[in-house]
Order: structure tokens, then C-alpha cells, then sequence
């Protein structure tokens, strides 16, 4: 039995960072150009080298995203792009355009490459060709069930490995080939530039009474017909180990750090549950369901995973996100124990995300599965002056909490962003 990979998204360094102190095996991340993300912060070449090394120094992979649709005029650029991966090294470039495919192999041939669920691999004949390419790694359409992957995997070479979604946000497309953006607002999905109409309200218009909107359901809030629910298989980890997936991946290169560390400590601790024994894994889920729970979502499906979904299952009749924890930062650096308000405290060094203020109970979310909740007891701004609260994000701060914190754990506390 195979022990999955756990493939965690990052939007920059600091995300990645945490992926990678969180649990994550391997991190795949986008590169300033030919990303479907364009809209995520994404890599420099200097954080793309600082990233590889320290994900290679806590023995994580890295793989960069290639996988817009590509055009002729993009042809000459990505090149070039894939010459500077040759010599960055990450461990896999993710591709979906043949093209592209070739271009890699030419330009940078020690590299890895894995195709894309953009390029819809639903069969295993699919499988079988681009194994012939020299393709070793290829990311499932969402389209299909475990028994089909099950199926591939039976069909297909033992050395070939399949990557499979486990948990994220959803497409009402195929395989994420989505046209509305570009249609609506000339932005294109399938070149990173989403504008996720999905997620808009709309209703129905009847030709012979123009500016009569009707709710396609019949309610007082209209329907979000293109919108999905979350995929979430936290309390199915066995039957897609059962499936044969090699490598499970966690969709959100557009989301904050609270979120990859959310779900890469939940995953992680799950997986290894899981094989170390089915009761630990039982015994374990309650606590995955309240801690996956604390990052944001739309709610949650098991997706095309137990066959096709229907309209209970998938689609999700409001554009808002559940949000029961705010993000506040991470600890950069924690000062001497001894400089604490009281025993047992500690200094830390953080850049704010979102508003607290002293007094406030805040949990401080460890790398090993801990919470531990802590009370705000002081917070300074970079010139040493004391405030009362932190209400703009972005600063650097020096926060004294009531309790002991480390480096790179996660600040956050319960209730809805202000």
C-alpha cells in the first residue's frame, strides 16, 4: 500500500514556508508568468530559489506551475522562462498544453514534468500516452470517481503516479476549462485571470418581458447556479488510498497562510493516522472535522468522488464563505521568555493580517496539532510605541502573549474578519 504524497499550494514564500513547517511533503507554487493563478501574489526568481532551498533543507518538493493554455506569442517567452527553471531545479514543472510539454523538455530536460488536470485525463488510454512522453505524473480530471481511478490505476504502468484532489474549491466546468470569465469580462480563465462568475448570483429572463428577473429557484435570494461547494475527503482518506492515488493534492494558491496550515496539519495528521491504523485514523477524525473546519470554506462535497454529484451535493445557493477563524499573522521571531509581562509569556515578532487588541484571547496554532489559547497581554508597532490594538494590516509588531509561542506558528482567533 502506497503512503501518499501531501501536495500543498503556496502563494509565496511565506506561504510556502508554512506548508512546509505545517506537513507538507511537496509545495507547488506559480512562477511570475504562464500560471493559472495570475492573480496570486507568485513567485519572484529570488523567492523561487529561497523557496526550493528551504523546502529541500526540511526534505519537501517543490513543483512550479506552466499550465496556462498557450498561445503563439507565448511561445518564444516560455523558452526562456523554462532555461531559468533549469537552472532554479525544482523537482516537477506542471504542464497541460503539448506544446508547452515540448518546450520543457528541450529547455530544461532534467526536470520532471507532471500534466496538468487541465489537460482532462479522464481514461487510462490517456494515461498510457502521455507515459509514452516521458510523462511520469499525471493530475486527475475531477471528473472522475475513485472506482475509474481505481481502474487507471490498474491499467497503467506501476512506476506511473496519479495526483488526485482531495481538497478545495470546485469548478462548474470541465476540468477547469471555464469560458464565462472571458466571455463577461475578456479576462481568461484558462490564463490565469479568472474572475470567477461562478461565484455571481443570476436569475432567468423571459424574452417577452425584458427587465423581469425571476430567481431560477423560487426564494427571496435569487441562486448561484455555477457555484460549487468545497471539496473536502477528510473522512475519506482510506478509499482514496484504496484508489491507488499516489499523490494527494490540496487545491488554494490563492489563499492566506492560515489556510495551508490549516489543511496541510489536518491532511498530515490524518495520512499518518491512517497508516499507522484504521482505529487511530476513527479515533482521530472528530478532531479533523472541528480543525478543518476553522479555515475558510463553502461549505463542504465529496465532489464526482462516489459518482456524479446533484444539486444537494455540489452546487452551493450562496457566493459567502464560512469563516469561523480570523488570520492574524505569523511568528516571525520570539524574543527572551524573560522579557514577558509575566511567567510563562513570550515576545513574538509578527506582520499583521487582520484586527485584535490587548485583552483579547487568541490561539496560537502549532505545527504538531496543539491549539493553545493565549491572551493578548501588549502590542508595540515598529517604533516601540504601545497601542491598545492592531487595526491595520500589514505592520510589524511586536506582540506579548500570555503564553509560549515558536517560530512559525500560526496566530489566529474565532469570529468573523472585521
Amino acid at each position: 500500500m502506497r503512503k501518499p504524497e501531501l501536495l500543498i499550494p503556496a502563494s509565496s514564500l511565506e506561504v510556502l514556508k508554512t506548508a512546509v513547517i505545517f506537513g507538507a511533503d511537496a509545495v507547488y507554487i506559480g512562477g511570475e508568468a504562464f500560471s493559472l493563478r495570475a492573480k496570486a501574489k507568485n513567485f519572484s526568481k529570488e523567492d523561487m530559489a529561497a523557496g526550493i532551498a528551504f523546502a529541500h533543507e526540511h526534505g519537501a518538493l517543490v513543483y512550479v506551475t506552466a499550465n496556462i493554455l498557450a498561445h503563439n506569442y507565448d511561445m518564444e517567452a516560455a523558452a526562456e522562462y523554462f532555461k531559468e527553471l533549469a537552472v532554479l531545479k525544482p523537482d516537477a514543472i506542471i504542464v497541460s498544453d503539448p506544446g508547452m510539454i515540448m518546450l520543457a523538455k528541450a529547455n530544461c530536460p532534467e526536470i520532471e514534468i507532471h500534466l496538468s488536470t487541465q489537460a482532462n485525463n479522464t481514461n487510462y488510454m490517456t494515461y498510457r500516452f502521455w507515459y509514452e512522453q516521458g510523462i511520469k505524473r499525471v493530475v486527475s480530471a475531477r471528473e472522475l470517481s475513485l472506482r475509474e481511478i481505481k481502474q487507471i490505476r490498474e491499467a497503467i504502468p506501476d512506476d506511473m503516479e496519479i495526483e488526485s484532489f482531495i481538497h478545495g474549491a470546485m469548478c462548474i466546468s470541465y476540468s477547469g476549462r471555464c469560458l464565462l470569465s472571458n466571455y463577461f469580462t475578456g479576462r481568461d480563465a484558462n490564463r490565469g485571470a479568472c474572475t470567477h462568475p461562478c461565484r455571481w448570483k443570476y436569475a432567468v429572463v423571459e424574452e417577452s418581458r425584458p427587465g423581469e428577473y425571476l430567481p431560477v429557484y423560487e426564494n427571496e435570494r435569487g441562486t448561484y447556479i455555477f457555484n460549487s461547494k468545497d471539496l473536502c475527503m477528510i473522512e475519506h482518506v482510506p478509499e482514496m488510498v484504496d484508489a491507488g492515488i499516489d499523490s494527494f493534492k490540496i487545491e488554494g494558491r490563492m489563499k492566506t497562510a492560515l489556510y495551508v496550515a490549516t489543511v496541510a496539519r489536518t491532511y498530515r495528521k490524518a495520512i499518518d493516522a491512517y497508516f499507522e491504523s484504521q482505529e487511530a485514523y476513527e479515533k482521530l477524525l472528530p478532531w479533523c472535522r472541528e480543525e478543518i473546519s476553522k479555515c475558510t470554506y463553502r461549505q463542504f462535497t465529496t465532489g464526482f468522488y462516489f459518482g456524479k454529484p446533484d444539486e444537494t451535493t455540489q452546487i452551493y445557493d450562496s457566493n459567502t464563505y464560512e469563516q469561523d477563524y480570523i488570520y492574524l499573522g505569523i511568528v516571525e521571531d520570539v524574543a527572551s521568555a524573560g522579557d514577558a509581562q509575566q511567567p510563562g509569556g513570550c515576545i513574538v515578532s509578527v506582520e499583521q493580517r487582520n484586527k485584535f487588541s490587548v485583552g483579547e484571547m487568541i490561539e496560537i496554532m502549532k505545527p504538531d496539532g496543539s491549539n493553545l489559547e493565549v491572551e493578548v497581554l501588549s502590542i508595540r508597532n515598529e517604533d516601540g510605541q504601545e497601542q491598545e490594538s492592531a487595526p491595520h494590516p500589514q505592520q510589524k509588531l511586536k506582540v506579548t502573549l500570555s503564553g509560549q509561542a515558536e517560530k512559525y506558528d500560526i496566530l489566529r482567533k474565532k469570529g468573523n474578519k472585521e
